[in-house]
């Protein structure tokens, strides 16, 4: 039988192990590029699935006064778009992190959404 001293020192590098998967896990993410379009590809966002914008690109023909409130929309739109792929991709990898610590589908930690 382990001693309370051992038992201590194994939830400290338990711990310390999670914390180190976590950062990796947030680089990760990081790294991970989604697209968000809107108007037929007409806007396009780029972000991170950590949700970090990386980029916007919208089509030359939407550059009208007359068309700015459309634009506007658009521009939410794809956003939106981002955003949400964003999201999907950092559930997906974080669920990946969290059975690979052994931990049961559902178990919340936090920081893992």
């Amino acid at each position: 039988m382990k001693s309370m001293e051992e038992m201590i020192q194994a939830a400290q590098k338990a711990a310390e192990t999670i914390q180190q998967q976590m950062g990796d896990a947030q680089a990760k993410l990081d790294a991970i590029e989604v697209e968000g379009t809107s108007g037929g590809g007409l806007v396009k966002i780029r972000c991170t699935a950590k949700g970090r914008i990386m980029g916007v690109s919208i089509d030359d023909s939407l550059m009208k006064p007359e068309e700015k409130g459309m634009l506007e929309d658009l521009v939410t739109a794809a956003f939106n778009d981002a955003r949400g792929k964003a999201d999907r991709v950092a559930n997906e990898e974080m669920q990946k992190i969290q059975s690979g610590m052994g931990l049961p589908p559902g178990f919340n930690l936090p920081g893992m959404g």
